[in-house]
């Protein structure tokens, strides 16, 4: 029989969130899989785990996933852990775990802390529908392609950053989305714990008085309904009734039904669409 792998999620600060149960799994388990375990062994003396661990990061994820798969075949039970939160979330874990159910290995996740959904929920913005960014692209071409998905986005957005660099980030983002809300956490689950509700240019403007430290997570208001419908509007009215009218019936839409909807695109009542269509004869 093959080992399990267990995804632990440990403190994001505050180390009474580590759960009984990430605590008696990683007593019991045979092997810990930890992100930088100089950091590790700090979280393991203060609750009193004694088992042996073994290096997985971003450096040795693919060559050391195959090694730490192999001990599973081989009956072993080993816990992922990252330096703080869930493993798997934009951290070498994924490919761990893909390489284990392409091998028919057991892997199941305890959940606990995460930064983004901590961040999401402190935010005063809308949670029923959100996207995880994590951190943006260093590549100059792929950021643009990610912002420019960005700018459409209607879900709340959520993206990490380090301190070093918020301030270029918040200038491009509101460069891109305009002046968007949104809400800056910091030191989450620590004393100092913060949730900055503000908007780009308000945010830029106070971080130009004082230094950013720590680590942020970014939570962003989507794209309103509102807006898009706005534009969508602008750009029917930049087409004559005609024009509007060639653009359903081309598609093979019922002349009725499409007049109908170019009412709806324009704001206008189905008779004034006929009147003009008339004049146009």
């Amino acid at each position: 029989m093959t080992g399990t792998l267990y995804l632990c999620a440990t403190p994001i600060g505050n180390l009474e969130d580590m759960t009984f149960r990430v605590v008696r799994t990683l007593k019991e388990v045979d092997l810990i899989a930890a992100e930088d375990t100089r950091n590790s062994i700090k979280l393991l003396n203060h609750f009193d785990i004694h088992t042996p661990m073994t290096s997985y990061h971003e450096y040795n994820r693919i060559e050391k996933a195959h090694v730490l798969v192999e001990k599973l075949k081989e009956g072993q039970n080993i816990a992922l852990i990252t330096d703080a939160g869930t493993p798997g979330i934009s951290d070498p874990g994924e490919d761990l775990v893909r390489i284990c159910q392409e091998e028919g290995v057991s892997v199941t996740s305890l959940p606990g802390a995460c930064a983004c959904v901590t961040a999401l929920t402190l935010s005063g913005l809308p949670t029923r529908r959100f996207c995880f960014e994590a951190f943006l692209p260093t590549e100059k071409k792929d950021r643009q392609l990610v912002l420019a998905e960005l700018k459409e986005e209607t879900r709340t957005m959520i993206v990490y950053e380090a301190p070093h660099r918020l301030v270029r980030t918040l200038a491009e983002l509101q460069e891109t989305l305009g002046d968007r809300r949104l809400t800056i956490c910091r030191e989450l689950t620590k004393k100092h714990e913060t949730a900055f509700a503000t908007t780009f240019s308000r945010a830029l403007a106070f971080y130009q008085e004082q230094e950013p430290k720590g680590e942020c997570v970014l939570v962003i208001e989507g794209k309103s309904f509102d807006a898009i419908r706005k534009e969508q509007q602008e750009s029917w009215e930049s087409l004559t009734i005609p024009e509007h009218m060639e653009h359903y019936l081309s598609q093979g839409m019922d002349k009725k039904v499409a007049m109908k909807q170019v009412a709806k695109d324009r704001g206008v009542g189905k008779r004034e669409i006929y009147q003009a269509l008339l004049e146009e004869e």
